[in-house]
């Protein structure tokens, strides 16, 4: 396994994400959106995690919680070492070159009042002093490694295409030489034609400059591609993880049985005899989340005892890791 050879860079423990729900005229405190519930994994360095679910299920906040984008409501996140949940001000402040985003949307994430130059630059005024001549041979470095012709610094955001616009802020997510980066769904706004060449370019980085990468997304078969573990949310909860490969072939959990049963097969003889797994209802709302397994009012296996208890996040070796009451 992966922990033989590499330390882990980032190891989260029972991460909760709380947003508060306020009301009334004095905001009252009545309850609260569980966005992400008590949730544990470890990524190793060099590695990919794929971070899998369907929209709402909490995959952006976890991404964004890790990084202490939020402040979160409970756990730990440790960042090479470094207790980072709960720390402020500057000492965060000093951690953040370590750790950066890729966003989903290459149009909202990026100032359409600033040029290309300027964008990629921006970390590096906050964070380096650089003389004006080494601040443009570094913009001018980091539009090499992503594909942009250096001709477009002047220009700004809305003349670029999307593809184009994302490798923009890939450029700007490695200005400061991160060791992480959460790659929040960053093809999920690109078109099919150019969603290959976004991951391709995101592999390349990775193998030229160690990255390590959390890559959340809905695209099952992107993930499997560029994926070396994969975990499974449902309802701020992760359901199931384990490596890419015994993942796709052997999945335990039911909801993970199901989110794979719903992926189109490109062999039309494999495609008529598969199975497609139905499910029925929709998904709770995080704000009140069933007793017992979050999965319990969609799952077809459910049994008395998913009604009532929290199945546990359970360890069954050579990396796998499942909540659910069915696998003893």
């Amino acid at each position: 396994m992966l922990d033989n050879v590499k330390s882990p860079i980032l190891k989260v423990d029972g991460l909760k994400m709380y947003f508060p729900i306020y009301k009334g005229v004095f905001r009252r405190h009545v309850g609260d959106v569980k966005a992400v519930d008590d949730i544990s994994f470890e990524i190793f360095e060099g590695e990919t995690l794929g971070l899998v679910g369907e929209s709402g299920c909490g995959k952006s906040s976890a991404g964004r919680a890790v990084l202490r984008l939020y402040d979160v409501t409970a756990g730990s996140i440790e960042l090479e070492g470094t207790q980072i949940a709960t720390l402020q001000g500057d000492a965060l402040r000093r951690l953040r070159p370590e750790m950066q985003m890729i966003f989903q949307d290459p149009q909202a994430s990026l100032n359409p009042r600033m040029t290309v130059a300027s964008i990629i630059a921006e970390p590096l005024d906050e964070h380096r002093k650089l003389g004006k001549s080494e601040r443009m041979a570094r913009v001018f470095e980091l539009m090499d490694a992503v594909g942009l012709n250096r001709d477009f610094a002047n220009r700004f955001p809305h003349e670029f295409s999307g593809g184009q616009r994302q490798r923009i802020g890939i450029a700007r997510a490695l200005a400061l030489n991160p060791k992480f980066i959460v790659c929040d769904e960053p093809i999920a706004a690109l078109d099919v034609s150019i969603q290959a060449q976004v991951v391709n370019l995101l592999e390349d980085l990775q193998e030229k400059m160690g990255l390590t990468y959390l890559f959340i997304s809905h695209d099952l078969s992107m993930v499997r591609h560029l994926a070396t573990r994969v975990a499974v949310m449902y309802l701020g909860k992760v359901v199931e993880l384990a490596p890419r490969d015994a993942l796709y072939e052997n999945p335990l959990h039911p909801y993970t049985q199901a989110l794979l049963s719903a992926v189109p097969e490109p062999d039309p003889s494999l495609e008529n005899t598969r199975e497609r797994i139905i499910l029925q209802g929709d998904v709770p709302s995080p704000s009140n989340p069933p007793q017992g397994c979050n999965f319990c009012t969609r799952c077809p296996k459910v049994m008395d005892i998913c009604k009532k208890d929290v199945p546990e996040f359970r360890n069954l070796g050579d990396g796998r890791y499942v909540a659910c009451h069915l696998i003893s």
